[in-house]
């Protein structure tokens, strides 16, 4: 096997071919930072590379494999981080000016668990300043880029993390999502990107230890592998009070053999809320269709999503100033012009608005939840656009109508976010440019297992994993 089919190898063909013996963890840190040597300059999607520390690491884990103990079910797999995500003695810039040189002493809780699983970490992967957007550039390692045409964005901000996976300089990633930062640059990328509960993957350290808006989450491939990363990566910790329990076994299971025979399945172009380009919704409707074949019953209809915008813009902005403010008065000039007008939103808001946007999103929940008692999925485009210039912070319109600011065209997204329902957004098909799209497959309340069975079901039926980029 030469260097760039190792590349693209699913995890779970590395593991079987660790525990044969046929393939060894140095070999697989060694191909895979060969390639990230000669891909990674043309993308852009590690800003930070540890070549030394994952080899070692490597070299680590074939000492335990000749020792003949118990090997964790990751052993030997390398998987890359979000540079938003802490990484003891690996630097974290959370892709900000402020935080350039800064290097933890600790890692975040999803790092912990992969390494306990055996994972090896080989580097970190590109962001927009604190995550703030879904176009990844900052002014720390500049714009990545989007392997299917660089001249366009890769969606955001886990960008870094979906290039490399499409790129094969990897074959699992940690990303965050809170407007859709899983998701979004999985559809632009043609990869998978999970969306889970709030609480399903701990967050620690984190400032907003009782938030449910933003999580962590898993990335690949392959639907397969992204169950199990998260078999890996999910489960209680007293360190994160929403953290929720479970076995990560149902998630392996949930992909095994998927069958979806007899949903009742619900198609939404638009979910009411935004423009959505007609490329994108002929190719994500044709691919919502497919789901007859899988015994599937496909309706058109969503729930009602009234004043979503109001709780996007309320709860966010809020969010932003919580974060960010104190940043203002030393470093406004050197931070993202978005993140700067995102948090500046925040200081008008008075405390009736945000505890009306709380009661409209309550509001909102039941209806999303009466709603799904009639249908087991709810399937949407990812991303109203296809990629766009890397230049271009966000769309300026979507069918003629224009978006006035970098979140107004993440709402197919968003508005399943503050639904807190589970949601991946998994390849369907092209552009006529070439470029991918995604569909996003939205399940019930802490309903993971059959959203990641559902995913898996599609892509035995629609598989894209053969695809590579032109980055060679």
């Amino acid at each position: 096997m030469n260097k760039t089919d190792m590349g693209f190898m699913p995890a779970t063909e590395m593991i079987a071919a660790i525990k044969k013996k046929t393939l060894s963890p140095r070999e697989i840190v060694e191909a895979l930072l060969a390639r990230v040597e000669k891909i990674n300059p043309k993308v852009n999607a590690y800003c930070t590379v540890v070549p030394e520390m994952a080899l070692e690491a490597a070299k680590k884990a074939e000492a335990e494999i000749r020792q003949g103990g118990k090997l964790g079910p990751l052993h030997g797999i390398p998987v890359s981080i979000k540079d938003l995500t802490l990484t003891a003695g690996i630097r974290t810039t959370f892709g900000s000016k402020i935080f350039e040189h800064h290097v933890p002493t600790e890692d975040a809780l999803i790092v912990q668990r992969l390494k306990a699983a055996g994972a090896i970490v080989i580097g970190k992967t590109n962001t927009p300043e604190f995550g703030a957007g879904a176009n990844t550039y900052n002014a720390v390692f500049g714009a990545t880029r989007n392997p299917w045409k660089l001249s366009h964005t890769c969606g955001g901000s886990s960008g870094g993390a979906a290039v490399a996976l499409a790129c094969g300089l990897g074959p699992l990633a940690t990303g965050s999502d809170l407007g859709g930062s899983l998701r979004i640059p999985a559809s632009f990328c043609g990869v998978v990107g999970f969306r889970t509960s709030a609480g399903r993957v701990p967050i620690y350290p984190s400032f907003m230890g009782w938030d449910t808006l933003a999580v962590e989450g898993p990335m690949a491939r392959t639907v397969g592998d992204t169950a199990l990363m998260l078999s890996v990566i999910a489960g209680a910790d007293d360190r994160s009070p929403i953290s929720l329990p479970g076995d990560g076994r149902e998630f392996l299971a949930a992909v095994e053999h998927p069958n979806i025979r007899g949903f009742k399945v619900a198609w939404s172009a638009d979910l009411k809320v935004s423009p959505v380009d007609r490329e994108i919704e002929a190719v994500a409707s044709a691919a919502a269709k497919r789901f007859t074949e899988l015994g599937c019953t496909v309706e058109q209809a969503e729930p009602d999503f009234s004043r979503v915008r109001e709780i996007i813009h309320v709860t966010r902005a809020l969010r932003m100033v919580t974060l960010h403010a104190e940043k203002l008065e030393k470093w406004r000039d050197q931070m993202n012009p978005n993140l700067v007008w995102n948090i500046e939103k925040g200081f008008p808001l008075t405390a009736q608005q945000v505890g009306m946007a709380e009661k409209e999103r309550t509001a909102l929940y039941h209806r999303v939840r009466q709603f799904f008692e009639r249908y087991d999925l709810l399937l949407t485009p990812t991303v109203a656009v296809p990629p766009f210039p890397v230049e271009m912070p966000y769309p300026q319109e979507i069918n003629g109508k224009p978006i006035n600011n970098y979140q107004e065209w993440l709402y197919l997204t968003y508005a399943i976010t503050v639904t807190g329902l589970p949601a991946i957004s998994v390849p369907c098909g092209w552009t006529a440019e070439g470029l991918p799209v995604g569909l996003q497959i939205v399940g019930r309340r802490l309903g993971e297992a059959t959203v990641l069975r559902a995913a898996a079901a599609f892509e035995a039926i629609a598989p894209w994993q053969d695809k590579r980029p032109p980055v060679e």
